[in-house]
Formats: C-alpha cells, structure tokens, sequence
C-alpha cells in the first residue's frame, strides 16, 4: 500500500513518494520515465508473488490536473488480462467537479466505483456528538441541550468537521461563561 496524503506535489514527487511508500529504491532527481518503469517493474513482481499494489491519495480534489492525469497513466500500467495497482482517490466534492473537466475525461472514464459521503442525519449527529464526548472522557460531565443538538445539527448540515467545530466552541463559549 502506498498512501498520499499531501496533494501538493508534482506528478514527479507523487510518483517518488509512490515508490518510496512501497520500498522501491529510486534515484534522486530521476526521470517520470524512469519511476515510471521502476513501478510497474514492482506491480509486476508483485502480481507475480500473488500481491495486490493499493495507492491511496488523500484531499485528491487537490491534486493538480497535471498530477491526475499522472494517475490516470498510472492506471494503465497492467496486463494483458488485469490491473496491477488499484487506486482510491479520496476527497472532498470539489473532487467530483474536477472530473468533469474536459482535461480529465479519461481518468473520470477510468472509475468503477464512486461514492458519496452525505451529512449525518440528526439522530447520527447527535450518537456523533455523544460518542465524542465519552471519548474525550466527557461522558456525564458535559451534555448539551436537545435545542443545542438540534441547532448543531442545522448549522453544521451534518458535516462531522463542522459539527466537531461547533461542539468546541460551544464548549469553550460554556466554560468562558463559568
């Protein structure tokens, strides 16, 4: 498994942190072509031992055209008869926007599976929030109104990031307050 979870990088640094993550030496400063062939040398050993190559690349949506088109070719490094690396990209829906560019038309083409992370609905919302405070070792201190609960839950429109940051400010407003 290879993991990127800072998408801030040339399509060359994305194919060397690639290689890095999975072990494979390359040299300083090398070519695209040349991490290219050494990564698909690596999924074809791997395929050989019977192994499946996962990427996984975090806050894809934002990854530079560039660099996703850099993943696409990365995709087609396979067989004649399957795939040798699967990858997940992971973002947020400003992900599913860049897709639609005409520049990335082959990569959207290349996704089997897509899916969408909706809200929390209000009860979900408030098991999350419940949750975060018996995790945080709150549980029995610190609770919130069904009022409080059900504003958290409009304002944040079930986004866990958003409620997370509302709950802690709650909280802090709550013990400025005394």
């Amino acid at each position: 498994t290879a993991v990127v979870l800072y998408p801030a990088v040339t399509a060359q640094e994305l194919l060397a942190s690639v290689l890095a993550d999975l072990k494979v030496p390359a040299p300083q400063g090398a070519s695209l072509k040349i991490l290219v062939d050494r990564l698909h040398a690596f999924l074809l050993e791997a395929r050989a031992a019977g192994r499946d190559v996962i990427l996984l690349i975090d806050e894809a949506q934002d990854l530079a055209p560039a660099v996703l088109e850099q993943v696409r070719l990365i995709s087609n490094l396979e067989t004649d008869t399957e795939k040798l690396i699967q990858i997940v990209l992971m973002g947020q829906s400003e992900l599913l926007d860049k897709l639609t560019l005409p520049g990335l038309r082959q990569l959207a083409q290349r996704i089997t599976a897509r899916y969408h992370l909706t809200g929390l609905g209000r009860q979900e919302c408030e098991s999350y929030i419940r949750h975060r405070l018996t995790v945080a070792g709150g549980e029995g201190k610190v609770t919130f109104t069904a009022g409080a609960l059900v504003a958290i839950h409009r304002e944040s429109a079930g986004i866990p990031r958003v409620i997370n940051l509302l709950c802690d400010r709650a909280l802090l407003a709550g013990f400025v307050a005394g």
